[in-house]
């Protein structure tokens, strides 16, 4: 599983084991939450393909790096066993989204429409720009969509599974 897959519905995708760092178990973290050090805020971590349950012991930001020392995990060849493993979180250990505001695991997947009905195609990942979040759309080829609400999102109807968009389907 590469960083961009998406979870199933019921789990959320919060990032991956990027590394190990020294010889007593703790693991590099490449995290996808904002901030970052957020990602230690919810436990327990659903680990790779199999959502093994591990829980965080300690969390820290080292530098560029978030660092973690995870139970069960003590040496270095343990630590290496989950290098490039995702992690997710059980979807109902979230809060609820605030109104006008979704999980980027929520967006994968609906079908994006422009206003006049043409369909451009499905979000296949959601990537932060610094900017503003972006929509990759895969369809009769990739669209790189800015979201933002009110300008080219339109309307975001999670029931449905659909997002209106304001776009030109030439661009």
């Amino acid at each position: 599983m590469n960083e961009h897959d998406a979870k199933p519905a019921k789990c959320v995708l919060l990032g991956r084991i990027a590394g190990v760092h020294g010889i007593k178990g703790w693991v590099k973290i490449h995290s996808f939450t904002d901030p970052r050090e957020a990602i230690f805020d919810y436990q327990p971590w659903l680990v790779g393909e199999s959502e093994s349950e591990i829980t965080v012991l300690e969390g820290k930001v080292s530098g560029k790096y978030l660092l973690a020392r995870l139970k069960d995990v003590s040496s270095r060849d343990d630590a290496e066993a989950l290098a490039g493993q995702s992690i997710a979180i059980a979807r109902s250990a979230l809060p609820p989204a605030e109104e006008g505001e979704f999980y980027w695991s929520d967006l994968v997947g609906l079908t994006v429409v422009n206003q006049d009905g043409f369909k451009l195609g499905s979000i296949r990942e959601m990537l932060a720009t610094g900017a503003n979040d972006v929509m990759v759309v895969s369809g009769d080829r990739e669209r790189l969509i800015p979201f933002v609400m009110d300008i080219y999102v339109s309307q975001v109807d999670l029931d449905q599974g659909t997002v209106t968009v304001d776009w030109d389907p030439e661009f």
